[in-house]
């Protein structure tokens, strides 16, 4: 059996049936699906140490244990400098008003933001309303081939800026964003860059310290883990901030900015979720290693697939795909897929009948498919492929397809 056999095979929900049919999954991009490992985590902690944290007694003292060692896991998953750089909420959203809560107080009126077209509206809400503090908030072109516009970027970055905020991985339609453009201009200005790295996680190795990003946010439950937004801060940067929290909470990072009790179970599946990416991945000596490994070996496994699902899709007649071309080896495995004379919520369904999860829409990229002309069609049918989706998956997928257009 090949690693990504046996990984597949570690997850129940690929084996369930539904009118004597598997399931495939290409709803990635909305949440995976979860492995036994995460399960068994989380079931273990409710089973043997459900207690809340800070206490003498041995539940308690396990509980302390978990989130300590959520964090390093995070830590150790985006190249973190230490486990003290990482807050956990109930998601990422959440945790990005509350950054922008606690950035208005900081920041002047005409003080400037920049966002982007191409962005999920998590990405783009949370900032948008500081427009209420008399922030100006500026939003970076998207260009017709599905990329961002540097040159618009470029032209809007002043001595006034103080954060841009860009995604980077679209799930609207695969593209990656250049970060490293961002960070000059950041750099140029003094600004503070942040990056919603909630769609690119699953499926590249990430590095905070090289990226040079001063905040990155993602969710556990796209890299198969449970409903949890972590946010990473550069040392020092979130003490700086006046967050909401009662004066009974921690007044430095990472705890100022958690306000309540956590999910602790969902903490610990967050960690088994880590551990079984760095399963896949070359035994290494440190954790930080194996992940990246891991990673890289899902970043193999998802190309190959795309690969065979772009090809096979073009080759249907009436099918286009919106965005980054297939030679572009930095897009995810995500496709944004309109066909001449269907609707996509007729393909949605019809790939519904054929047991075929998958979304339709504009999952809160709203401002790319209005820009792109694709809001008042519907949006466009997304296919997301997993480190789960295998070689059956892609030809079902077609198939069902060729099945749809034909009919």
């Amino acid at each position: 059996m090949s690693t990504f056999e046996s990984f597949r095979a570690q997850f129940p929900s690929l084996s369930r049936k539904h009118e004597g049919k598997t399931l495939v999954f290409m709803d990635g991009p909305g949440g995976t699906q979860v492995p036994q490992s995460v399960i068994d985590a989380v079931a273990s902690y409710y089973k043997l140490s459900n207690a809340n944290s800070h206490g003498p007694f041995i539940t308690s003292q396990e509980t302390d244990v978990i989130i300590q060692g959520a964090r390093q896991r995070m830590s150790d998953f985006l190249g973190a400098e230490g486990p003290s750089t990482i807050s956990f909420g109930s998601n990422m959203t959440t945790i990005n008003f509350a950054l922008s809560r606690a950035m208005s107080r900081v920041f002047q009126p005409g003080d400037e933001v920049i966002i982007t077209q191409l962005d999920h509206e998590a990405n783009r809400g949370p900032w948008l309303s500081l427009r209420d503090h008399g922030i100006i908030v500026k939003e970076v072109g998207l260009l017709r081939n599905g990329y961002l516009d540097y040159e618009d970027l470029a032209r809007k970055v002043n001595h006034r800026t103080r954060l841009i905020a860009m995604g980077y991985g679209s799930n609207f339609m695969g593209t990656v964003n250049n970060i490293a453009i961002a960070r000059e201009q950041a750099y140029r200005v003094g600004a503070w860059l942040l990056i919603d790295a909630v769609h690119y996680a699953p499926h590249f190795p990430i590095d905070v310290e090289a990226l040079g990003c001063d905040f990155l946010l993602c969710s556990a439950y796209k890299f198969y883990g449970p409903h949890v937004g972590i946010l990473y801060s550069k040392p020092g940067l979130l003490d700086q901030l006046p967050t909401d929290r009662l004066r009974t909470a921690p007044q430095s990072a990472p705890g100022s900015i958690e306000t309540g009790t956590f999910n602790h179970a969902a903490l610990a599946g967050v960690s088994a979720a880590v551990d079984a990416i760095a399963d896949l991945g070359e035994d290494h000596k440190e954790k930080r290693q194996e992940i990246i490994s891991g990673m890289k070996a899902i970043q193999l496994h998802e190309r190959t697939l795309l690969e065979q699902l772009h090809q096979g899709l073009l080759s249907i007649p009436g099918i286009r795909i919106i965005g980054p071309a297939l030679e572009d080896t930095r897009r995810t495995p995500t496709l944004a897929v309109v066909a001449k004379g269907h609707h996509p919520t007729e393909i949605t369904k019809a790939l519904a009948a054929e047991n075929v999860c998958a979304w339709h829409g504009h999952f809160y990229a709203q401002r790319a498919a209005e820009v792109l002309g694709l809001q008042e069609k519907g949006g466009v049918e997304r296919l997301g492929l997993s480190a789960y989706s295998n070689q059956e998956d892609v030809d079902r997928v077609i198939q069902s397809f060729k099945k749809i257009i034909k009919q």
